[in-house]
């Protein structure tokens, strides 16, 4: 966590602006402010604490809805006057029982993988009669790897000789199965996405 000294509340006549974002798939929630009592609040209970300007006072997210934002990290601006909070998301960030302040879309982007993981981690404790994802963790990681490669092959397949739908269809069945075998094995995108970064920094991404 940061330091709230370190933040320049004077500019902003006692507070600053913050940034709500989701931590798994980086969705921009809302907008909000706080001033130093609402921040010190934040780090010490480890829930979004905001001040409301139409309120007057102290705002903790969830207090009356129940939609809580569990906060991850905090970060600062170069100024040190505006921050990004980071949090994990209970419910709807909107008072409009939307996900997002900033549109009705959920995870917009490449955060529909995190949302998909977060799918599979629920889904996966199901009764496998009643969830495919489920039947395949039953059936243990060798399935799961297996599914991957037939599905691997079909979307090669489709690349080679099937309709743009066709292969954005396997490409995308590819992806869930892939994310199905990472959970398997206690691993997520994360990870790979670690990879990738790793291997950028080293010169070595492809292309």
């Amino acid at each position: 966590m940061i330091d709230p000294a370190a933040i320049d509340f004077e500019k902003g006549n006692g507070l600053v602006p913050v940034v709500v974002q989701d931590a798994a798939t980086l969705q921009v929630l809302t907008l909000a402010y706080m001033d130093r009592a609402a921040l010190d609040e934040t780090i010490q209970s480890g829930e979004a604490t905001f001040f409301s300007r139409s309120r007057g006072g102290r705002w903790r997210k969830g207090e009356t809805s129940g939609d809580q934002l569990h906060v991850v990290g905090i970060t600062a601006d170069c100024d040190s006057d505006a921050l990004v909070l980071s949090v994990n998301p209970v419910g709807d960030a909107c008072h409009l029982h939307r996900t997002s302040c900033f549109g009705a879309a959920d995870a917009p982007g490449l955060g529909r993988i995190a949302r998909l993981e977060q799918t599979i981690a629920e889904r996966a404790a199901a009764d496998p009669s009643e969830s495919w994802t489920a039947k395949l963790m039953a059936q243990g990681v060798k399935r799961i790897a297996q599914k991957v490669g037939e599905e691997g092959v079909e979307t090669a397949l489709a690349g080679v000789a099937g309709p743009d739908e066709e292969l954005a269809s396997e490409a995308a069945d590819l992806i869930y199965h892939l994310l199905v075998l990472l959970h398997a094995r206690n691993m997520v995108f994360q990870d790979v996405l670690d990879v990738l970064a790793s291997r950028a920094e080293a010169g070595k991404a492809p292309g």
